[in-house]
C-alpha cells in the first residue's frame, strides 16, 4: 500500500504528479533541445523535475506495516533522528528515510553489487557485469542470508526493505530522482522492490574496496618484466619498526598467555618466507618455485622472508611471462570497475585514536575517526540517529552516527554507553593463483580437476541479453576468463619445464575471503547494541570481513581490537606474490586466525590508541602472518607526535584539540627532503626563486601556501626522474611514452639501445604515486648519493648524471618550476597549492559519462583543498597522475564521552542524493575548511535542534 500524504506541505497529489510522468515522453525531445539550448521552457523542466522527488518532511504519511507511530526530525542540514517504539519499526523507518533522500544511489549500488548495471545503462557496462557476476557478491549475500545471519538480523533486513518499498510504492522514476527521468529518455527502466540480500550485497563491496594487498601483489609481480629482486626490494623497504609504533604496544592476543609486546621475539618462521608460522626466515633458503616453473633465486639473510620470497615466487623472466600478461590484462579490468568506497583498492586509508580520561579536559575519553575514501557525490556515508523511545527487549536501539544508505543500522558512531572508530587494517586476505587450465579443467597437485561452472544471463537495457560461464578453481573464480586478450595470451604463454605443460594456457584465480558467506550484518547490530568492552568485542568477533581496526570507548575505559575472517596459509607461501595454483603447497589450509589469538588492548597505560593503516603488531612478536604489506605509519606517528607534545606540555586534550589533529597538514618527508634542496646551488635565478619558497617553510600544506605547490611539484618530479621512468609500463600512466633502458637495469643505456613504451595504467592508480611508501623508499635510499635509481634520464643535449642524487633533485627543481610556470604561470606570488590541489564531487553514474547539461546538474565544484598525500588532513592525490584530489577524509567525527551532546561531526556531501535540494552539498564548505557541526543525541538536544517533523503513522 503506497503512503498516505496528510501533510499541507503545498506538494502535488501523487496522482497529478503520475499523470505528468506519463506526459513526458510525449515532449521528451522537445524539452532535451531546450535544456541544452539553455531555453527559459527548458530551465523551468530541470527545476518541475528535481522538486517532484524531493522528499516530504513535514506533516504526517501512512506506511502499511508499521505498528505504531514513529518520528522523523531533521535539523536544518536535513541530518534525520528517527523515534520508535519497537526494532521493526524503527528499521522501516530507516530504509523508508534513507530512500526518500538516496533511493538512486542505492539502486545503482544493487545493481553494482549484483552485476547488473546493464540493465540501467546499456551494453557500456556489460564487461563490468561480466566481471561482477564472476565475483559473484549477490549470490555470496543469498547464502549469508539463507544460511550465516541470526533471526533477528534477518527481521530487521526485511523491516528495511519494506520500509524501501513503502516509499518506491506508487511512484514513477521522476518522482523518485531526477537520474531517473534522465535515463527515461534512453530506455524504460523501472526500479524494482528492495530485498534484504540487496541490503547484505552492499557489504561486499565494501569489501572489495578494502581488500588488503592485492594491488601490491599485481604490482610486485609486473615490476619483474624490468626490474630484478633487489630493485623490487628497494621499492617496498622494511616497515620502520624503530621509527613508527604499532597499533598494539601494551596488548595481549590472548588473555591465558599474557601480553606479546615486548616478549621473547616470537616464533620462528620458515625457511625463506615470512609464512603461516611465523616471520622471521631461518636463514634465506632456496626461494619457492617461481609461478612460471622456475627455481627462485638463493633469499637473503631471511629476515621478514619478503627478499627470498621475491626472487622465489616470480622465477625468472621467462617463466613469468604467463602471470606479467596475464596480469596486465587484469589490471585493465580493475581499473574500469565502478568505485564502490574507494579508489578500486588503492589508497584507502582512515585516521581513528582514542584518548583516555587521564588526557583529557572533562576527565572522560574522547574519541576521532576520519576514513579516507574515494570523493563521491553524494558522500558514501548517511548520517543519522535511531532511537527507542524505551529501551528495552521490544526496542532495543538508541544510537547514532554513520551509515549505508542501502543498509539498516550504523557503521560508525556511539549509542547511549560506548562509541567506536574504524580504519582499514590492511590484512591480507586475498591472493591471486596463476591456474593450467585446459579444456577438461585445470591442473592441481599433477591431475586435472574439472571446473565448477555456472551459466549467468547478463540483461542489457536497449539490447540483447548476454550469457557467460563463470569457471571457478578450487582457489576461487577464474578472473581471466572476463578478458579475451587475456585468454589469447594464457593460450601462447611460454613457460619453463619445472611449470605443467602449457596445453590450452594460463589463467588466474582470485582466493578472497569474502567470497565466503560470513556473519558482518550480525556484527553491525551487535555493535549498535553493545554496553560495555565484553559486549563490543563480542560483536566485533562476527565483523570477518572486511577486516578493520576497531576503536573504543566509554565513559571510563578505552580500546582497541582487531577482528576478521584471517587465513593462516600454507608455509610456501607468504601471500605477497601471485602464486602457482597447482601446487598444493601453495594453498589457503583451511583455517583462520582464531578471535582469542587477534591483538586487542585496553587500558593502556600511555593512555591512547592511535590507529591509521600502521603495523597492527611487530611481527617478530606476533605467530602469525597478518600481511606483508602494512601502510607505513606517516599519518600515524605524527598524531602520535601531537598527542604526545600536548601531553608532556602539561595540556589536557579537548573537543577541538582532536579537530585541530585531523586537521594536520605537515607533509613529512618534506622535513627530509628540504634542507637537502635549499643546499643545491641553482644558477637559474626563476628556479631560485622559487627554491627561496622552500627558506622557512614550517611544512604545512595549506590551501593558499605557495612553498607547499613547489615543494608538491618537486616532489612530484623527483619520483618521476627516480622511479617512474624506470618502472615497467603497465605501472605508468596511460598515453605517456618514454624513451627507456633496456629491462633489468637502473642505470644508463646507450641512446639506441632504447626502447619507446607507453603507459597503461589509469592516471589515479599509477605509480609511483607518492605516498608514504614512497616516503620511506626515498628516505632509505637518500645517504645513498651513488645509488643507481638517482640516475638522471638524458634529455636533449642534458646528458644524465652518474647516480648523483643531488644532480637528479637539482633537475626535479628546474622541471618543478616549469611545470608550475605552464599550471599557474610564471608570477610565484600567485602560486598556492588550492590551485593544484582541487576537488570535484561528481555523481557516480550521470555525472561521469552523461551528457554535458546533465553534467552540471548534478556535479558540483571545485574546492582548492589543504593537505596532502600521507599527512593527517589525508586529501591525497596521485604523484604520477597529478595533484587533484583523488581521495578525502570521507567524514569526520569526535565523541565526547564526557558529553555525548558535545560530540561533532560532518559529512563530506550532505544528507541529500538529490541534485538541487538544500541538502545535496551543504556540509561540504564546512568540511573543506574543517569544521565540524553539533551532534544532538539526547533527546532534549535533537528537539532543540530539530527543523522538520514527520510523523509516520501506521
Amino acid at each position: 500500500m503506497p503512503p498516505t500524504n496528510t501533510a499541507s506541505s503545498g506538494q502535488q497529489p501523487a496522482k497529478s504528479r503520475r499523470k505528468k510522468g506519463r506526459r513526458a515522453r510525449l515532449i521528451v525531445l522537445v524539452l532535451v533541445l531546450a535544456l541544452i539550448g539553455g531555453l527559459a521552457y527548458g530551465a523551468y523542466w530541470s527545476v518541475s523535475t528535481v522538486r517532484a522527488s524531493f522528499p516530504q518532511t513535514k506533516g504526517s504519511l501512512t506506511l502499511d506495516g508499521l505498528s505504531g507511530p514513529v518520528d522523523v526530525k531533521r535539523d536544518d542540514y536535513g541530518i534525520p533522528q528517527i523515534y520508535a517504539s519497537t526494532d521493526e519499526d524503527l528499521f522501516m523507518a530507516q530504509g523508508f528515510v534513507q530512500a526518500q533522500d538516496r533511493f538512486y544511489e542505492m539502486d545503482v549500488r544493487r545493481h553494482m553489487t549484483s552485476g547488473r548495471l546493464s540493465e540501467m545503462f546499456g551494453k557500456s557496462q556489460v564487461e563490468n557485469d561480466e566481471f561482477l557476476r564472476t565475483l559473484g557478491w549477490d549470490r555470496v549475500a543469498k547464502e549469508e542470508y539463507d544460511k550465516k545471519l541470526s533471526a533477528d538480523t534477518k527481521k530487521y533486513l526485511q523491516a528495511y526493505a519494506k520500509g524501501v518499498n513503502a516509499y518506491l510504492a506508487g511512484k514513477d522514476g521522476a518522482e523518485i530522482s531526477l537520474e531517473y527521468a534522465a535515463l527515461g529518455f534512453t530506455n524504460d527502466y523501472k526500479p524494482r522492490k528492495w530485498t534484504p540480500v540487496d541490503s547484505v550485497s552492499w557489504l561486499k563491496a565494501m569489501a572489495w574496496d578494502l581488500r588488503g594487498n592485492m594491488q601490491d601483489e599485481i604490482d610486485r609481480a609486473l615490476m619483474t618484466s624490468r626490474l630484478g629482486p633487489k630493485q623490487i626490494a628497494d621499492l617496498y623497504p622494511e616497515y620502520p619498526y624503530d621509527r613508527h609504533e604499532t597499533i598494539v604496544q601494551e596488548g595481549q592476543y590472548d588473555e591465558l598467555t599474557g601480553t606479546f609486546s615486548g616478549g621473547d621475539g616470537g616464533t620462528t618462521g620458515t625457511a625463506g618466507t615470512s609464512g603461516a608460522s611465523g616471520t622471521t626466515g631461518t636463514g634465506g633458503t632456496t626461494g619457492t618455485t617461481g609461478t612460471g616453473g622456475t627455481t627462485g633465486t638463493t633469499g637473503t639473510s631471511g629476515t621478514t622472508g619478503t627478499t627470498s620470497g621475491t626472487a622465489g615466487a616470480t622465477g625468472t623472466t621467462s617463466g613469468t611471462s604467463a602471470l606479467q600478461s596475464q596480469l596486465s590484462g587484469l589490471q585493465g579490468v580493475l581499473e574500469d570497475l565502478p568505485t564502490a568506497v574507494g579508489v578500486n583498492g588503492n589508497g584507502i586509508g582512515s585516521n581513528a585514536w582514542v584518548v583516555s580520561g587521564k588526557h583529557t579536559i572533562t576527565g572522560k575519553p574522547l574519541l576521532a575517526n576520519d576514513p579516507h575514501l574515494s570523493p563521491s557525490l553524494p558522500s558514501v556515508w548517511y548520517q543519522m540517529g535511531l532511537h527507542c523511545r524505551s529501551v528495552s527487549a521490544k526496542c532495543q536501539y538508541d544510537v547514532t552516527g554513520y551509515t549505508f544508505a542501502g543498509m539498516p543500522g550504523v557503521i560508525v558512531g556511539h549509542n547511549q554507553k560506548i562509541a567506536w572508530g574504524l580504519t582499514n587494517s590492511g590484512v591480507d586476505v586475498t591472493d591471486l593463483y596463476l591456474e593450467k587450465i585446459t579444456a577438461d579443467g585445470y591442473q592441481y597437485d599433477g591431475k586435472v580437476v574439472p571446473f565448477d561452472t555456472r551459466e549467468e544471463t547478463i540483461k542489457v537495457a536497449g539490447g540483447r541479453s548476454k550469457k557467460i560461464v563463470v569457471r571457478t578453481t578450487n582457489n576461487g573464480p577464474l578472473l581471466s576468463d572476463r578478458d579475451n586478450e587475456l585468454v589469447k595470451v594464457g593460450k601462447k604463454a611460454t613457460v619453463d619445464a619445472a611449470a605443467p605443460d602449457r596445453g590450452d594456457g594460463y589463467g588466474v584465480a582470485l582466493r578472497w575471503t569474502a567470497l565466503d558467506p560470513g556473519t558482518t550484518m550480525d556484527a553491525v547490530f551487535a555493535i549498535d547494541r553493545a554496553k560495555n568492552w565484553e559486549e563490543f568485542r563480542a560483536g566485533a568477533a562476527l565483523f570477518d570481513v572486511p577486516s578493520q581496526n576497531l576503536v573504543y570507548a566509554d565513559a571510563d575505559h578505552i580500546g582497541y581490537t582487531l577482528p576478521g575472517q584471517i587465513p593462516i596459509r600454507a608455509e610456501k607461501h607468504d601471500g605477497s606474490l601471485p602464486a602457482p595454483g597447482w601446487d598444493p603447497g601453495y594453498r589457503w589450509t583451511g583455517q583462520y586466525i582464531e578471535d582469542d589469538r587477534l591483538p586487542y588492548e585496553y587500558d593502556p597505560e600511555r593512555g591512547y590508541i592511535v590507529t591509521a593503516n600502521q603495523a597492527v603488531v611487530d611481527q617478530d612478536d606476533y605467530p602469525y602472518t597478518l600481511t606483508t604489506d602494512w601502510g607505513y605509519g606517516t599519518r600515524s606517528q605524527r598524531i602520535t607526535e601531537l598527542i604526545e607534545q600536548k601531553i608532556e606540555d602539561g595540556g589536557k586534550i579537548s573537543t577541538d584539540d582532536m579537530r585541530q589533529m585531523q586537521l594536520d597538514n605537515s607533509n613529512e618527508i618534506a622535513r627530509k627532503l628540504v634542507p637537502l634542496l635549499l643546499k643545491i646551488d641553482v644558477d637559474d635565478k626563476d628556479v631560485r626563486q622559487a627554491q627561496k619558497l622552500l627558506e622557512g617553510w614550517d611544512y604545512t600544506q595549506d590551501a593558499d601556501s605557495a612553498a607547499a605547490a613547489y615543494f608538491n611539484a618537486v616532489w612530484r618530479n623527483i619520483l618521476k626522474l627516480a622511479f617512474g621512468n624506470k618502472l615497467p609500463k603497465e605501472l605508468r600512466v596511460e598515453g605517456q611514452c618514454l624513451w627507456v633502458d633496456p629491462v633489468n637495469t637502473t642505470g644508463p643505456a646507450d641512446e639506441e639501445q632504447k626502447v619507446r613504451e607507453c603507459g597503461r595504467r589509469d592516471a589515479d592508480e599509477a605509480q609511483p604515486d607518492g605516498g608514504d611508501r614512497w616516503f620511506e623508499v626515498v628516505r632509505t635510499l637518500m645517504d645513498d648519493q651513488d645509488s643507481d635509481w638517482w640516475t638522471t634520464p638524458a634529455s636533449g643535449t642534458r646528458k644524465g648524471a652518474d647516480h648523483d642524487r643531488d644532480d637528479l633533485f637539482k633537475r626535479a627543481m628546474i622541471d618543478a618550476r616549469w611545470e608550475l610556470t605552464a599550471k599557474l604561470g610564471k608570477d610565484i606570488d600567485t602560486w598556492s597549492w588550492g590551485r593544484l590541489h582541487r576537488l570535484f564531487l561528481k555523481n557516480q553514474t550521470l555525472g561521469t559519462s552523461g551528457p554535458g547539461f546533465l553534467k552540471y546538474a548534478l556535479n558540483r565544484g571545485p574546492w582548492k583543498l589543504s593537505g596532502g598525500e600521507a599527512a593527517v588532513n589525508a586529501t591525497g592525490w596521485n604523484a604520477a597522475g597529478g595533484y587533484g584530489v583523488v581521495w578525502v577524509p570521507s567524514m569526520r567525527m569526535v565523541v565526547n564521552l564526557g558529553d555525548l551532546d558535545k560530540s561533532r561531526w560532518i559529512n563530506l556531501s550532505g544528507a541529500s542524493g538529490h541534485a538541487y535540494s538544500a541538502h545535496y552539498t551543504d556540509q561540504t564548505g564546512k568540511w573543506a575548511k574543517g569544521e565540524l557541526l553539533p551532534w544532538s543525541f539526547s533527546d532534549k538536544a535533537v528537539q532543540d535542534s530539530t527543523t522538520d517533523t514527520l510523523v509516520l503513522k501506521p
